[in-house]
């Protein structure tokens, strides 16, 4: 089975800077577009130029943000109204009726599915877990010659981490384990089947061998049968596996897919559409918040070099935790992502080799006077960083009576280092071996930054012996992060090469091996799968709480769908333009005359 496929466009980049009036052009162009970006340097940024115009620098200026400050203060949902919240309880309550009602094995299991799709699964948690305990007790079950049944229930409760074998495929195979013929008919079933071949472990090969039996299976049904309701679903599966899909945007997607069910009910869907448009209500004032801090940084006209990409950062945090409790996380792990984007700049585009070494010798010894030896800008976000880095020990000293600073200094402190060791590679003209450039790329990834950043602001999960774990980088953090680091090569690769930058995971294993593009690139993906895997493995020995190890697996989810057409995060193209609109502040039309 081909792994799903991360395309990446072609860019090329014409930039002109004139140090006599601080003007800098830019032209973005593909096959598709030209894209002019013209934009002014600061006054002292001008007088560097003048004074250091010989000092070689790898000087890029992205395109602006395509959402201002002032659009985004503009948001203003109508479903943050008390009317839509009271409906909301109402229809949430008549839902929870119906779990009641269910009294077949298979009816319960399909319930849950559905729910869990619609995105509002995290109402009914009780519910859901006192079926799935007698369904995973009930030794009698009889669901043998079901498929579908079978496969749902495997991957039920692997998703909600009980211990259950591959053995209840067993009777599904023939004595050479390969799936017997008469499966063909059961296109539910080989659907059931390829999606839960994606919680497995490793070397557990009967779901190898049902995962690419099911995917070839349900490529020819595809070709054959294009136009059927189940062939929407297959499609759906085959771009990505529910399991390594992102909830809020399945959530989206499954609304559309199940509003053109027969068998759909009518007031689950309902309050599907109606709690996916009041949690959007909800992102748009904290996207609102976050806004206001950015701007307030004054970052935007201070470096002109950086990214800003406010709202990619805060649509990270949505994917990593959508719970409406989680506001907290989502406020500060922004922040994170806003802060790495700009430090990631600064290594990648802008400091030179001599100024990227005083920036990481600061940042270890992170004392202020160590900033007098620092260029302007880079003064900018030293204090910066450091001011954030206050925010956040002083507020949870006084939550939690511990002090946090010294793991967050750690963290950041280890993430220039690697990027410390890319400038070097890079100004050396060094191509690393694939190994050594993974040691070090999983973490200037900045997956385990963020993730350090996540565990202290999630709400009543903190553990301050947890913190040291945490530090020694565990396997859930790792793996996590080794996912980030792959999709994100698949997706930025070219771009970053032909703006240049050090050869990635792709150009290592192709200069390493000799290998072809085309086949670096498969290499990449299945290592994605066999990560995943390990993964799937962690979370169920993990001793992390559950609300920390959802993070660290939605992290890699969320990597699969910002780099899943092509560098999402700094390339703002119209894909992912509509994926964030219809996640954050296009609501779900809902027809409906009782409001």
């Amino acid at each position: 089975m081909a792994l799903p496929i991360f395309s990446s466009p072609s860019f090329t980049f014409n930039k002109t800077f004139s140090p006599k009036n601080g003007s800098l052009s830019l032209a973005i162009k593909n096959s598709n577009f030209t894209l002019p970006i013209h934009c002014k340097a600061t006054s002292h940024e001008v007088a560097n130029d003048h004074q250091n115009e010989a000092i070689p620098r790898r000087s890029f200026t992205y395109q602006p943000s395509v959402w201002s400050n002032d659009y985004i203060q503009s948001l203003n949902s109508e479903y943050k109204e008390e009317i839509y919240a009271e409906k909301s309880r109402v229809l949430r309550e008549e839902v929870r009726m119906m779990f009641n009602k269910i009294e077949n094995e298979v009816d319960q299991m399909e319930f849950i599915d559905v729910i869990q799709r619609l995105g509002v699964a995290y109402h009914f948690k009780n519910e859901i877990k006192n079926i799935l305990d007698t369904i995973y007790n009930n030794q009698t079950s009889n669901l043998k010659k079901n498929l579908h049944a079978t496969a749902l229930k495997f991957r039920l409760l692997r998703q909600h981490r009980y211990d259950i074998s591959t053995d209840v495929f067993d009777c599904f195979q023939d004595e050479i384990c390969d799936f017997k013929k008469n499966q063909l008919a059961d296109v539910e079933g080989m659907l059931s089947m390829y999606e839960a071949s994606f919680h497995s472990f490793e070397d557990e090969t009967t779901l190898d061998e049902a995962r690419d039996f099911t995917s070839k299976f349900l490529k020819e049904f595809l070709n054959q049968n294009g136009d059927s309701h189940m062939s929407l679903q297959i499609s759906h599966a085959l771009e990505l596996p529910l399991h390594w899909r992102v909830s809020r945007w399945e959530a989206r997607c499954f609304i559309n897919i199940y509003e053109k069910q027969q068998n759909k009910n009518d007031v689950l869907l309902e309050f599907a559409k109606l709690d996916f448009n009041i949690l959007q209500s909800i992102y748009q004032e904290e996207l609102k918040y976050t806004s206001r801090w950015w701007k307030n940084t004054e970052i935007e006209e201070k470096l002109r070099f950086a990214r800003d990409r406010t709202v990619e950062n805060f649509v990270w945090n949505v994917a990593m935790s959508f719970n409406p409790e989680f506001e907290y996380f989502r406020k500060v792990l922004t922040k994170v992502n806003t802060l790495i984007t700009i430090i990631d700049d600064v290594y990648d585009v802008y400091g030179t080799l001599e100024e990227l070494e005083l920036f990481t010798e600061a940042i270890d010894r992170w004392d202020l006077n160590s900033m007098d030896s620092l260029p302007h800008y880079m003064k900018i976000c030293y204090h910066t960083l450091d001011d954030f880095v206050n925010e956040v020990e002083f507020e949870i000293l006084n939550k939690t009576g511990y002090s946090i600073i010294p793991y967050l200094k750690k963290a950041w402190t280890d993430l220039c280092k690697a990027y410390l060791i890319e400038a070097k590679w890079y100004h050396s003209g060094y191509t690393p071996t694939f190994e050594e450039y993974i040691e070090n790329a999983w973490i200037s990834i900045s997956a385990p930054l963020m993730l350090i950043h996540a565990y202290i602001s999630i709400p009543n999960s903190f553990k301050i012996e947890d913190l040291y774990h945490l530090e020694e980088n565990s396997n859930i953090i790792r793996y996590s992060a080794m996912i980030l680091r792959l999709a994100n090569d698949l997706g930025t690769s070219k771009r970053e090469t032909e703006i240049g930058d050090i050869p990635k995971s792709i150009q290592c294993y192709v200069n390493e091996t000799g290998a072809s593009e085309i086949e670096a690139r498969e290499h990449v993906k299945s290592m994605i799968y066999t990560i995943w895997k390990k993964m799937n493995k962690e979370e169920c020995n993990s001793p992390f709480s559950k609300s920390f190890i959802d993070i660290a697996i939605n992290l890699g989810r969320m990597a699969l769908f910002m780099y899943q057409h092509g560098d999402g995060h700094s390339i703002q193209d119209s894909e992912i333009q509509n994926r964030i609109q219809l996640l954050i502040w296009k609501p779900i039309p809902i027809i409906s005359k009782e409001y």
